[in-house]
């Protein structure tokens, strides 16, 4: 199967996208949630819920990635 150059480009872009936008909103949430957790140690597992939301982003971003190289829509 021969993909087309902008279908590979459009995917690169879905997936770095995806990653950029995981790294940034984990930036900030990693920066307070280490300062909850030096204050209250039993709010770990609290902080660790919202620290690992953001990956579903570039789970997105790689899904839409693969649609666009397979042509599936």
């Amino acid at each position: 199967m021969v993909v087309d150059s902008t279908l590979a480009v459009a995917a690169g872009i879905a997936i770095a996208g995806g990653l950029i936008g995981t790294g940034m909103a984990q930036q900030g949430i990693g920066a307070a949630g280490m300062g909850i957790i030096a204050e209250k140690p039993e709010k770990f597992g609290q902080v660790l819920f919202f620290f690992v939301i953001p990956e579903t982003l570039w789970i997105i971003g790689f899904i839409l990635g693969i649609v666009l190289l397979l042509n599936i829509l």
